[in-house]
């Protein structure tokens, strides 16, 4: 993924911050000599003060001899996108028509070492830590090897701690542009009001260029 310093993030917080919020990713893994990667979508729960990501895939997935063989392994997770219409980029002067499109985006790239978790023990509390994040409120049994309701269920899955190693995040959000192109695509996307148009202009007018 290429980053240019103007869609690099500011500081390792801003990029943990939108991190926090987005929890669907892909993973993936490499695959054998002369096949292409696996990538397996996920839902994951992210821990930065761990320093890992953790989640859990059905064990018959193929995905586990690979991760095996080579367990350095790329989560990415891209949000926030739109396509910019070229008339919106055409700098002040220039003939509307002569704008350039382009697409917005946020994403951050996990670089990791995976861990594989059988232990039936380990998966509950992989489990719990899992569904702390995306059920904080509660409502669900707690898993507990041996018990009910899910601990007979314990032996269909294998867990995953995501070691992170190194991180890629990018938010390209017209950083290079005029303030008036961008004042014109923050308008746009306002007026298109469209699937992620909302987000994606709160992106253009945050990050101002200092």
């Amino acid at each position: 993924m290429l980053i240019h310093p103007w869609d690099a993030p500011r500081d390792d917080d801003e990029w943990q911050r939108w991190l926090s919020a987005h929890d669907f990713g892909q993973l993936a893994v490499n695959g054998p000599p002369g096949e292409p990667p696996h990538v397996q979508p996920v839902h994951f729960a992210y821990d930065a003060e761990r320093g890992e990501a953790v989640t859990h895939l059905a064990r018959p997935n193929p995905l586990w001899h690979a991760v095996e063989a080579r367990p350095e392994v790329l989560l990415s997770v891209v949000d926030d996108y739109v396509y910019v219409p070229g008339p919106w980029q055409a700098e002040p002067g220039t003939p509307s028509e002569h704008g350039v499109p382009t697409s917005l985006y946020a994403s951050v790239q996990l670089r990791c070492r995976a861990h594989v978790v059988d232990d039936p023990a380990q998966k509950a509390a992989l489990l719990d830590r899992q569904a702390g994040h995306f059920q904080p409120e509660g409502g669900s049994a707690r898993a507990a090897a041996g018990a009910a309701p899910y601990g007979r269920l314990l032996s269909g899955i294998r867990g995953l701690r995501l070691e992170v190693t190194g991180v890629r995040a990018k938010f390209k959000y017209a950083g290079k542009r005029s303030e008036a192109v961008r004042e014109r695509i923050a308008a746009g996307l306002a007026d298109r009001d469209g699937a992620r148009d909302a987000e994606a202009r709160a992106h253009v007018l945050r990050r101002q260029p200092a």
